[in-house]
């Protein structure tokens, strides 16, 4: 399942990184970590608060976790906890794969 998590795709005229998925996604989160270093904004890092909610909102349309999108296409609802999960296993994948 940690495959079809990191190769969920992804608008990427829709999220802040540009991502077409959540691989790519992460990848650029990591990118921008590294290149601000200790002035890296956690709430912030491609310059606009809530940016987990672009993930979620990809992981439900591909109904990878629990959620609802409503009609103009936003994240209505979401399993926050499986997101999260899911998320950290993706991230721990990356870790191992050599």
């Amino acid at each position: 399942m940690t495959t079809e998590i990191l190769d969920c795709p992804m608008d990427p005229k829709t999220n802040d990184a540009q991502a077409s998925t959540v691989r790519e996604y992460l990848a650029a989160l990591l990118a921008e970590l590294w290149k601000a270093g200790e002035g890296f904004s956690g709430k912030r890092p491609f310059g606009n608060s809530g940016w987990e909610w672009e993930v979620y909102t990809a992981l439900v349309r591909e109904e990878l976790v629990p959620g609802v999108i409503d009609d103009d296409g936003y994240l209505d609802e979401v399993d926050q906890d499986a997101a999260d999960r899911v998320v950290r296993e993706a991230i721990t994948t990356l870790g191992a794969i050599r």
